[in-house]
């Protein structure tokens, strides 16, 4: 069965029809007809509106009969019987409300005697349902035994008798207690169908002063019912115990809770005569309010009878009202009903303890729940504070009252726009969250943390909205699961304070947590700044589970760089050489070298200043030979591949001191090392391959060639560090340190070039350099360092073109045309500077292999000249192209000619980088134009025509690095030599050259300042030097 809303009222569906839910749905209806056309009725208004209170209050036993899963035997022929009695109510109602005028008084009497004998045999029928049918729910099986003994004492008699108002003596007493019929107990009460209430006597029922609440709604409902009575309740007056005069304080005219008398004789609520004494006090007679009667002593004796008597008349009645409000809220036919009934729940639960637990008792909490979902906002806020106060109690209740409702419901609320419904929900949930028990449920609802601390940190102007969420919190920190939701959703407070003032249970705990969550960057910082001394303490324990707690924690915090010197100030760096390289007894603490070997990683990482950092108590410091010794000792003793690992991540931070490399290189060389290096590029653990590779990058320089041997002696290298791209063509971590180790050993190197050729890596190399320059590959993370490491390859082919199989290579692949690519067709300025030394390798050679064209012997030519005579239409032969500048036949593929590949261009280009090693680069491969082995005054002329000289001079005057200005002063010089008026006007014309020409010759090298004087002769800025002096 669910329940849903419509309009005001609730309507119940059942989920699958069979006979028993088909009987009740045609009762229902039927039932629903009858109680709208009694309404309508003029004749014997009180009877007819009697019937339809019966039926309808047969309607919830109805449908417990569709839901109950212990269903009676004969269920299907009590509802048959039912469904009989039902159907002549209803033709018997439809007759009287048709013809209403025309009806006789015997006729109607005997209508009525019909009606009244359907009622009675429905009352009996229901006497048959057995109390199992209805489990565990007590309260079910009382209240159906209630209404079919009420049904068949019922009675209708055709006797129209007005019901009086009291004497107006007596406004608040109806009946006295002798003319008081006796009455039925009921449980479900019947409904007004009318909408005039005159009948209804004025009773106020006892109110307490309500505290303000933040529902508007409520202190206007409170505010109706304590002027009027329960007016859209089913009739309260006819089941509550009429009420006394003397009940009455004469000055509140409310009912007394502590009533006084005074001289005169006369009872009052002890707070209001205090007050009226108080303010009579300046006067001169104090006289009594009601009687006028002045009085001689102020003194207030307790009516103790009249005080018990109104305790016994509330305790009697306030079962009765709470048995009416649950009728009303399980009926809810309009909003101003609901809240009523509401209304007076949390009047009642606030007049005695013992009310809450019997409302929790009577089944008044699956009725409340579902109001939390009532359309009506007022319905809903005061739902919230009707079960706040049935949880103020003790764990007991609360848990009660959280067991049959959804907690995310309540937290959906947190997030309303009407400041009543917020306010309420966190009161709600402030109530809950007292109970440790709860705490875990309430933290465990998805986005229940989220939301409170979103508001604790709203600083709006809702300020109680942010205290109770404070509140909520705080209780809920009891539990340490809602702890680590806290901090993962940025309130890092509580972790941080049971961190550092905990016991030390729960700093390991709190310490784990640090080490499992995932923090944003700017929280990182901050737990590293407040909880860098915790940590330390906690390594300082020997609970080896409270250490393993804080390095857990350091390893996520030292990750994030910027936090490197918070914790080196903490000492943490200390801390990890100790645990790292002090022995242990019986391998006690092992699984933390890792850990502590990946910390102390971190920390050099982040750039911190090692070399003079005291690392132990004998003077120790991080950059000193110790350290290096002991990482290699133990890398060479074969430790897990994770420590392997880490310990090469420090060792590969060292190598950036020049200090510390060398260390590093003599330890390597002492212990030969290297074959371990190299050894470990072949683990299956691929992380401590790359970092083996790394580190073995920057020692290239000084182990270059005994690491090639290494290499190339060892099974599966180096062919393994070059594959094929695959078919997704994701380019890995290990793939762009294997490309560029193999790239950044000595270029020169035969062996190894001969080797990846053997293997058969160029095609390899340039297809992927081809496909990722096709498909834009180099989005990728790694993507522009893999290119790097492979034109690197490529280049490092160049350098040994005097070995036959390398210069086949290098022909049969056009590396010139290659290279010259990537001079423009790459953003990366390594690309472009390895590309142009690759071509400034290349055509170096090319003076060497570009020959004349062979001379034809004279027979030949008089065949040719006569073979033309033969044939005057047939067209000219093709003529042997001459390089002006090789003076021979050239080629960009065979003899790697820069004219030819139109490389000069791009060289040109490239002189304008903001990258002076690319400049150099190109600079340099410019410079194999214009050496000895070409034809200099060809190849100026052919420079001049691009406007080389101009580029040059920009080199010159806007890099002062020696090199650069070495290179770019010698073309100078070529081209004042070579070149012509053209070249010497232009250079001379420049304003800005003597300036950078003197500073050459003041600050240059010997190279560099002979050729800027040279140069400055040439211009006449110096006097030549003649033989004379």
């Amino acid at each position: 069965m669910v329940i849903s809303s419509s309009s005001s009222e609730w309507t119940w569906k059942k989920e699958d029809s069979g006979p028993i839910g088909s009987l009740v749905q045609s009762l229902l209806v039927s039932i629903s007809e009858i109680t709208a056309s009694v309404a309508c009725i003029n004749i014997e208004q009180e009877i007819f509106l009697e019937l339809g209170s019966y039926l309808y209050r047969t309607s919830p036993v109805l449908m417990e009969l569709q839901t109950t899963e212990n269903t009676p035997e004969d269920a299907i022929g009590i509802l048959q019987s039912l469904s009989k009695n039902v159907d002549l109510a209803k033709n018997l109602v439809w007759k009287c409300q048709k013809s209403s005028h025309l009806i006789s008084d015997p006729e109607l009497r005997s209508i009525m005697e019909q009606l009244e004998e359907v009622i009675k045999l429905m009352g009996e029928e229901l006497s048959l349902i057995p109390p199992s049918t209805f489990g565990d729910q007590e309260y079910a099986a009382i209240t159906v035994r209630s209404i079919s003994k009420e049904m068949q004492n019922a009675c209708f008699q055709v006797c129209k008798t007005q019901i009086t108002r009291p004497k107006a003596v007596q406004p608040r007493a109806a009946l006295s207690l002798e003319e008081q019929p006796a009455l039925t107990e009921r449980d479900l009460y019947s409904i007004d169908f009318s909408t005039d209430n005159s009948q209804l006597p004025d009773i106020p029922l006892h109110m307490e002063d309500i505290p303000k609440t933040k529902s508007y709604r409520s202190q206007r409902n409170h505010e109706n019912m304590r002027n009027g009575s329960l007016k859209n309740m089913p009739p309260v007056n006819q089941y509550l115990e009429p009420l006394y005069e003397t009940f009455f304080c004469p000055l509140t005219k409310n009912i007394m809770e502590d009533p006084v008398t005074i001289e005169s004789g006369v009872t009052y609520e002890r707070k209001a005569i205090t007050e009226w004494l108080e303010i009579c006090s300046n006067s001169a007679q104090i006289c009594c309010p009601v009687t006028g009667k002045k009085l001689q002593s102020k003194d207030l004796s307790t009516n103790i009878a009249l005080k018990t008597t109104i305790e016994e008349w509330k305790e009697r009645n306030e079962a009765t009202r709470i048995k009416v409000a649950r009728a009303a809220l399980s009926l809810a036919s309009s909003e101003s009903m609901v809240l009523e009934a509401l209304d007076d729940l949390q009047t009642i639960c606030r007049r005695k303890p013992y009310n809450k637990v019997q409302i929790r008792n009577v089944g008044m909490l699956p009725l409340l729940v579902k109001l939390l979902e009532y359309k009506d906002r007022n319905v809903r806020c005061a739902t919230l504070e009707v079960l706040r106060e049935l949880a103020e109690d003790d764990d007991e209740a609360k848990e009660m009252v959280a067991k049959g409702m959804d907690i995310s419901t309540i937290i959906k609320m947190l997030s309303s726009n009407d400041q009543p419904i917020k306010h309420a929900s966190l009161l709600f949930l402030l109530e809950l969250s007292r109970s440790q028990s709860l705490c875990e449920k309430i933290g465990s609802v998805t986005g229940g943390i989220l939301m409170l601390v979103t508001i604790k940190y709203n600083w709006s102007s809702d300020v109680f909205a942010l205290e109770k969420a404070d509140e909520i919190l705080k209780n809920l920190e009891t539990s340490p699961n809602n702890i680590k939701r806290m901090a993962e959703n940025g309130y890092l407070e509580p972790l941080l304070h049971h961190l550092i003032e905990g016991c030390e249970e729960m700093k390991m705990e709190m310490g784990s947590y640090l080490g499992e969550i995932a923090l944003g960057h700017e929280s990182k910082t901050y737990v590293a700044e407040r909880a860098s001394p915790a940590f330390v303490k906690m390594l300082h324990t020997g609970n080896t589970l409270t250490k393993k707690a804080a390095f857990k924690a350091l390893e996520q915090f030292s990750s994030y760089h910027p936090n490197g010197k918070v914790l080196v100030e903490a000492g943490i760096v200390e801390i990890m050489v100790e645990e790292i390289f002090t022995q242990k007894i019986q391998d006690e603490a092992m699984n933390s070298r890792k850990e502590a070997a990946a910390i102390l990683g971190n920390l050099l990482e982040s750039g911190i200043e090692f070399e003079n950092l005291q690392v132990n108590t004998h003077g120790h410091t991080m950059g000193s030979d110790y350290i290096v010794y002991s990482i290699i000792h133990m890398l060479k003793n074969s430790t897990p591949e994770d420590l392997n690992t880490n310990l090469l991540r420090i060792l590969l931070c060292l190598a950036r001191s020049p200090k510390s490399i060398a260390a590093i290189v003599s330890v390597v060389k002492e212990t030969e090392a290297s074959y371990t290096l190299i050894e470990l590029i072949n683990s299956p653990h691929e992380e401590l391959g790359i970092a083996s590779m790394k580190l073995l990058i920057p020692l290239s320089p000084y182990l270059g060639h005994t690491l090639v041997e290494r290499l190339c002696k060892t099974r599966g290298l180096p062919e393994s560090l070059i594959q094929s791209p695959s078919g997704t063509f994701q380019i890995t971590e290990k793939q762009a340190v294997s490309a560029n180790f193999l790239a950044d050993l000595p270029h020169q190197n035969l062996t190894l070039n001969l080797a990846l050729l053997s293997n058969d890596t160029v095609p390899i190399i340039l297809q992927s350099i081809h496909q990722m320059q096709r498909s834009g590959a180099r989005a990728s993370r790694y993507a522009s360092a893999y290119l790097e490491g492979l034109v690197g390859i490529i280049v490092r082919f160049t350098t040994t073109l005097y070995e036959p199989q390398m210069l086949f290579l290098a022909r049969n692949y056009n590396f010139t045309s290659v290279l010259t690519e990537l001079l423009t067709k790459t953003s990366s300025d390594k690309v472009q500077r390895l590309s142009a030394i690759g071509l400034k390798n290349l055509s170096s050679e090319s003076a060497n292999l570009s020959k004349p064209p062979e001379k034809k012997g004279t027979k030949f030519k008089k065949f040719l000249s006569f073979s033309k005579s033969l044939s005057i239409g047939s067209p000219k032969m093709k003529k042997i192209q001459v390089c002006p500048v090789h003076r021979g036949a050239c080629s960009s593929q065979n003899t790697f000619c820069l004219v030819e590949a139109k490389a000069v261009e791009r060289l040109l280009a490239c002189l304008e980088h903001e990258n002076a090693e690319v400049v150099e680069a190109a600079l340099s491969a410019i410079c194999t134009l214009l050496d000895e082995k070409v034809d200099v005054d060809k190849s100026v002329s052919l420079l001049s025509g691009v406007d080389c000289i101009q580029h040059v001079l920009n080199v010159a005057k806007e890099h002062s690095e020696e090199g650069l200005r070495e290179k770019s002063l010698w073309m100078i010089e070529r081209f004042l030599m070579k070149g012509g008026d053209t070249s010497a006007s232009c250079i001379s014309q420049d304003r800005l050259l003597p300036a950078t020409l003197v500073s050459a010759f003041h600050h240059g090298d010997g190279t560099t300042k002979q050729m800027a004087e040279k140069i400055l002769r040439h211009l006449n800025k110096m006097p030549k030097v003649t033989t004379n002096f």
